[in-house]
């Protein structure tokens, strides 16, 4: 069984390196997107809660219509009794029959004028209910167009860069397949805490990559000779020398195009 090859330090340092390059260019696409997805995550939020909004108003307006029937109803069914207490007093026996049916017809009478003042306030609150149901749906009208063009300009987006960065999600996976585990992981900590994404650096006028921190000579020879991995005492990030950057980014930018 043939023996596996050796992975050197150079190609370690290689492999991180390009795996930043492609990292960052993720980013740089991503950051076209800028605030895009959360500006539409939250007009979809916004836009469904107008329409909860509207539903339970609607709701609302649903159950008072049926409160205005039933007193309608109320109202009918009280004419009816008056109707047939009328009829009774007509055929009385006493006037304590007399008097019993004559409250009942008073009480009818205060059902109808009770029922009628319900009427009316339902009427008002139906009124102001469709006053914000109308309010709500404008802003549902103009927060629905505003979520439409959104959408439509991350399309676009997202179409012209969708290609390259499905491309770049494979490469980066390929790369970190050949970076061993420990590495891998302190690359992706270093780059979650760096403020610009930036785990792999080259040395650049004697300090590392957007640092004025100087690196000692003989600090930098060890750097170019490939032979271990150094890291930048200052930020953490793992260190490579200005000739290797070159040579990556050469390779990396015939992948990019």
């Amino acid at each position: 069984m043939a023996k596996k090859k050796e992975v050197t330090v150079e190609e370690k340092l290689r492999a991180l390196y390009d795996l930043q390059l492609i990292d960052s260019r993720i980013d740089e696409i991503q950051s076209v997107r800028g605030e895009l997805p959360l500006e539409i995550e939250d007009l979809e939020d916004e836009v469904a809660g107008l329409n909860k909004r509207v539903s339970n108003l609607e709701e609302d307006v649903a159950n008072l219509e049926t409160d205005i029937k039933t007193k309608k109803n109320t109202i009918s069914e009280a004419g009816e009794l008056v109707k047939k207490y009328d009829e009774q007093q007509k055929n009385v026996r006493n006037n304590r029959e007399f008097d019993s049916l004559t409250k009942e017809v008073e009480y009818q009478g205060l059902e109808v004028e009770l029922a009628e003042k319900r009427i009316k306030e339902y009427k008002v609150k139906i009124e102001q209910k469709k006053e914000i149901i109308g309010q709500n749906n404008e802003k549902l009208a103009k927060q629905n167009d505003h979520l439409k063009h959104k959408k439509a300009e991350l399309d676009d987006i997202m179409g012209e860069t969708a290609k390259e960065e499905k491309l770049l999600h494979k490469k980066s996976a390929e790369f970190s397949d050949v970076i061993e585990a420990h590495l891998l992981k302190a690359y992706h900590r270093i780059r979650t805490n760096a403020i610009n994404g930036l785990a792999v650096v080259a040395v650049e006028r004697g300090a590392s990559g957007g640092s004025y921190f100087t690196i000692p000579p003989q600090r930098q020879v060890e750097i170019s000779n490939r032979k271990k991995i150094i890291t930048d005492e200052h930020s953490g990030r793992i260190l490579v020398d200005a000739q290797l950057a070159l040579e990556e980014k050469e390779k990396m930018e015939k992948l990019f195009s």
